[in-house]
């Protein structure tokens, strides 16, 4: 069995240090299928890809593991660093909620001011459990809400 520590994951916004532990099966889930769509979606397009869990490092204080993130094909050789990690924002970056306010908190909050302030053109938080995703859109320099999607939308 491995240590507590190896089953965490960690990330840094605006020099804080956030730590999780190994999420729920019905996150995975969940971030399982919305890889799936964007793939194939990627696929029949040929205008971009999506990837699981990449390292996005914008700088020293700021280094995040979005739980999926979709890249437009034309960006993607200028944002990966020789290390595999994105070094500016994706186009999409998707972060499915885990349960507990902390985990809201960093979803809501943290990781929605982060990606506006980085350029993320659009940001959805999943809500696997209600089966509801809030879509953001970059408008006017920065991420609003369009709109909430319910599994009866889709």
């Amino acid at each position: 069995m491995l240590p507590d520590s190896e089953w965490k994951r960690y990330e840094i916004v605006a020099g804080e240090l956030l730590m999780t532990r190994a999420p729920h099966l019905g996150h995975q889930d969940a971030i399982g299928r919305i890889y799936a769509r964007l793939l194939f979606w990627s696929e029949e397009t040929q205008l971009g890809q999506p990837f699981l869990a990449p390292g996005v490092v914008f700088s020293d204080v700021d280094d995040v593991i979005p739980d999926v993130v979709w890249i437009k094909q034309e960006r993607l050789a200028a944002i990966v660093d020789e290390a595999g990690h994105l070094t500016a924002a994706p186009d999409l970056a998707v972060e499915v909620l885990s349960p507990g306010w902390q985990n809201e908190r960093r979803a809501r909050e943290l990781k929605l001011r982060l990606y506006s302030l980085k350029g993320v053109l659009e940001y959805w938080i999943v809500n696997w459990q209600l089966r509801e995703i809030e879509a953001y859109r970059r408008e006017s320099g920065q991420l609003q809400l369009i709109g909430t999607l319910r599994s009866e939308d889709y």
